[in-house]
């Protein structure tokens, strides 16, 4: 059987250079999760596919070095619908967890756990994770951080899908956009569409980890 979290590791390398760190978390029921933390680097354009600009980077003169955190686990084993009678072991999506914010600006390591916990999700909850879903963080996603929830983005912008011999599906690398509690809220509502516009319309950083809530009035 090909190790699959051998080639996830590898395509991060490739695709975001040597982790400066990294942090295993085990949780009751599930297999570990590590997240890697990746070194400060000038943000490159827009974290999912089909979302032009709406990293606001560019638009306002704002940048800086740009942290990565992904999770190294969650791939182990396809996701799983809820609903389903019986887990596949072997088909069904894969994915793995990406988050980008501006380096210096926070304390973001603390995210650490956080990210696990929710890389963790399939396999607890049996939560399927796709781009436009949105996951509960339970409390902010760091101390005193805005955010208590996350948007699923598209993948494909930052880190390329990994084609996995068949039937394996590929693994695919999501990246995380934080929500404020409004925001999440308008999601809910509006749905991730309306949300994403909103983000795009206002020149919205959505890497800078102490940013305002979007104007949803």
């Amino acid at each position: 059987m090909v190790d699959v979290l051998a080639l996830v590791e590898a395509r991060l390398r490739s695709s975001l250079g040597e982790p400066y760190a990294r942090a295993a978390v085990t949780f009751l029921g599930a297999d570990r999760i590590e997240v890697l933390r990746f070194r400060g680097q000038e943000g490159r354009g827009q974290e999912g596919r089909g979302h032009e600009g709406e990293e606001g980077a560019g638009r306002d003169g704002r940048g800086g070095p740009v942290v990565r955190y992904a999770t190294l686990g969650m791939s182990a084993h396809p996701m799983t619908d809820p609903a389903a009678m019986l887990a596949d072991p072997v088909e069904g999506p894969r994915a793995e967890l990406v988050l980008s914010v501006r380096a210096g600006r926070a304390d973001t390591d603390k995210a650490l756990r956080p990210l696990a916990v929710l890389g963790a999700s399939p396999q607890v909850e049996g939560v399927v994770v796709a781009p436009g879903g949105s996951l509960d963080v339970g409390g902010p996603l760091w101390p005193g951080a805005p955010f208590t929830s996350v948007l699923v983005a598209e993948p494909g912008g930052l880190v390329e899908d990994l084609e996995l011999d068949e039937p394996l599906d590929p693994v695919r690398f999501l990246p995380l956009l934080p929500m404020t509690p409004n925001e999440a809220a308008f999601k809910r509502v509006h749905g991730a569409q309306a949300l994403q516009e909103r983000w795009l319309a206002n020149g919205t950083d959505l890497r800078d980890p102490a940013r305002r809530s979007v104007p949803l009035d």
